[in-house]
Parts: C-alpha cells; structure tokens; sequence
C-alpha cells in the first residue's frame, strides 16, 4: 500500500533535507567500513610494492608486506580481504598445478595475513586463470574451456586454500556444478565452517581489463570467455545462476561487475533474501580515479557515491579497491 502524501504547503520536503544533522537522522540508507571486503594482488618476492598502471593508487604487494596491509585496513574497520595472486607467465602451465599448490603465493598469503590479524576474514580466489598459460579460467582441450575436469581441479583448489586458513571461498570460474562439488569435497574434509561467496552472477564484461593486467593474465588470454560468462543482456539467466548456486550450498552470492547491474543486485536480493554482494571491478574503479585524476570529477565524492548505491540497490557488501580508503574518510 502506497503511502499518502499531503498536498503543498502541508507537505514541505524539503523540510527533511535543511540541515546536515536533519539528512542524517532520515538517510534511508548508510555506509559503513564494515560492507567492504578489500581485493588485494599478491606476488612473489621480498618488499616488492609494484604499482599497477591501469589501477592508480593500487599495488601488487610481496608476501612479506601483507600482513601489515591487512593490519592497516582491519584497523580501518575493514572486516574482510579478498586475496588475488599475480603469476608471470614463465610460472604458468597448462596443467595449471600451481593452482593447489599449497605453498603458492596466495596460500602463503592467506597464513600470512591470518599470523597478522587473525581476527580478519579472509576471502580467496577459485579459478585456473592466474595459473593456466592459456589465460582461462578452466582447462584449455581442443580449443574449448572443458568443464568436469576443470570443477576436479578446482575441488583441489579449494581444499588447498582452506587448509592454509581461508575463511570464505570465491568461486569466480562460473563452471557448472562446482559449487556442489566444493561444498561436498570441504564437508567430508572437516571444513564445514569455511563458506562459500559464489561468483554466481559473472557477466562477461568489457570491465575486467584492468584487473587482467593486475594478476598477469592479459597476454596470456587466448579468445574470450564467452562460453562460460553470462551474456550482459541475460538478467533472468543471472537469476537462475543465483538460484542455481544457493541450492548447491552457497553461502553467499556475488553479482560482478558491480553499478552497470545494479539491477541485478536489487533482483537478487529482493527473490532469494541471501547475504549479497556485488563486486566494483577493476574497470569502475580505474574509470574513477582516472576521472578524478584529470580534476573531472570529485574522486572522493563519487568514490563514496558509487558505494552508497550498492548498499541502495540491496547489497549487504561490496568487494572495492577502496575499501581503505573509503573507510578513512567514514572513520572521520
């Protein structure tokens, strides 16, 4: 039932936006360092902080130095951190081994980022592409990105990453029934406390580039990822996928890219009611700060702006590079 609204002059509303304390007592919706996961590049070697061209202001960070970077942004209020490896192509294979390895860079980041603070949640990455030479996020057969053989090794994957202490998992490869077999693969392993954030609704978007080049796989990528991806135009596919994963055990689902599907977000929160989130990709954030960067925009006014609408649109969190940034200024 739609509410009544009184005619002018009986109603004024501008009345509820007269004074900073007056729009903070009636916001509808809030912002908070705690609905932020913050995704971070972890590389081999010792006290590398490389920049990443195509993302000003962010870094890939040798193991050694995450831990304080983890320790800073828990501080912060920043409850999560979402871990991504860079892998020169030398290191890369067809077989994509690397990708359980326990002592890979990004389980070793995981334990170091535990030893740090070990209070802070921390989410990781499952797909083959920062390992595959082929640069996908599946095993390459003929040609096609092969589905069964792949969710074998991303079973591997995941038992290897809760092992070094992962808290929740990230499904990203958007092969199917993958979930189901993580979900079976960490309930017979003992792991039944590590959760599952599914990329359930991946689209294939023209915004990953930037991040592409953040973990390597730019020039290894070979065609596209169509086949596995979900068709930007596919909302009502999306939903299924949603579906789909949560029946399958997810815990949590995850809408990427972020603000081009808000819609989306707002859907999938509204149909399932499940802890959601969305994920403000690379190539949103490198729009903002490049923006920013040529004093086209307020960075730090959009920054926050853009984040609000993901709350407003129905997500419980967002994983965004600027979750530290961001938290500082909501810090005061």
């Amino acid at each position: 039932m739609r509410p009544t609204i009184a005619p002018f002059p009986s109603a004024r509303p501008r009345r509820a936006r007269a004074t900073p304390a007056i729009r903070a007592l009636v916001r509808e919706t809030t912002l908070a360092p705690s609905d932020f996961i913050w995704p971070v590049f972890v590389r081999d070697g010792d006290g590398v902080e490389e920049p990443v061209p195509s993302m000003p202001g962010v870094v890939r960070r040798s193991v050694d130095l995450i831990g304080a970077a983890a320790k800073e942004a828990y501080d912060l209020g920043v409850p999560a951190i979402c871990v991504f490896p860079y892998t020169s192509m030398e290191a890369r294979t067809e077989d994509c081994a690397m990708a359980w390895d326990r002592d890979n860079v990004a389980n070793r980041a995981i334990r170091a980022i535990k030893d740090a603070v070990p209070d802070m949640a921390v989410m990781t990455d499952i797909a083959l592409d920062p390992y595959n030479i082929n640069g996908h996020d599946g095993f390459v057969v003929d040609g096609e990105i092969v589905n069964d053989r792949t969710v074998e090794a991303l079973v591997k994957m995941a038992l290897a990453q809760a092992e070094s202490g992962a808290d929740i998992l990230g499904p990203s490869d958007m092969m199917d029934g993958r979930i189901g077999a993580m979900r079976a693969a960490l309930e017979a392993e003992g792991h039944q406390k590590v959760m599952i954030l599914s990329y359930a609704a991946k689209f294939a978007s023209a915004f990953y580039g930037p991040f592409r080049d953040a973990v390597g796989a730019s020039a290894a990528l070979t065609g596209d990822k169509n086949t596995y991806q979900i068709d930007p135009g596919n909302g009502r596919e999306a939903l299924r996928m949603i579906e789909r994963d949560l029946s399958e055990g997810a815990d949590m689902v995850m809408v990427k890219p972020g603000l081009p599907y808000l819609d989306i977000c707002r859907q999938v929160k509204d149909m399932f009611g499940a802890p959601t989130f969305a994920y403000q990709v690379s190539g949103e954030y490198a729009m903002v700060q490049a923006a920013a960067q040529n004093g086209w925009i307020d960075g730090q006014k959009v920054m926050l702006e853009s984040l609000m609408a993901f709350k407003r649109a129905g997500c419980d969190g967002v994983l965004t590079y600027f979750a530290p940034e961001a938290a500082r200024i909501l810090n005061g």
